[in-house]
C-alpha cells in the first residue's frame, strides 16, 4: 500500500510561512493548524528566504533557475563521460 504525497500550491505555502511571524504564533501551532510538519515549514521558509520570488515556481524543472537547469545539464553530461 502507498501512500499518496499531498501537493501544496505556492499561495498555501507563503501563507504558512508567514504566519509564525505574527505574535503568538509558533512554528508548532501553525504546523499543527494546517497538517504539516514543522520541518516542512522550516523548508518552505528557507527556500523562500534563498529564492525569494522564485520560490515555490513549480515542481522538477519548472522551479529550476537558469543556473539551476545549467548546472544539472553539465553534471548529465559529465556522468555520460564518466561512463564512456
Amino acid at each position: 500500500m502507498s501512500v499518496q504525497r499531498r501537493k501544496y500550491g505556492p499561495d498555501f505555502k507563503r501563507n504558512a510561512v508567514r504566519l509564525p511571524e505574527e505574535p503568538g504564533r509558533s512554528v508548532k501551532d501553525v504546523a499543527g493548524d494546517h497538517g504539516i510538519s514543522k520541518n516542512l515549514l522550516y523548508t518552505w521558509r528557507s527556500e523562500l528566504r534563498a529564492k525569494e520570488e522564485l520560490a515555490f515556481s513549480g515542481n522538477g524543472r519548472e522551479g529550476l533557475t537558469d543556473q539551476e537547469k545549467r548546472i544539472r545539464e553539465l553534471e548529465k553530461k559529465i556522468k555520460g563521460i564518466e561512463i564512456e
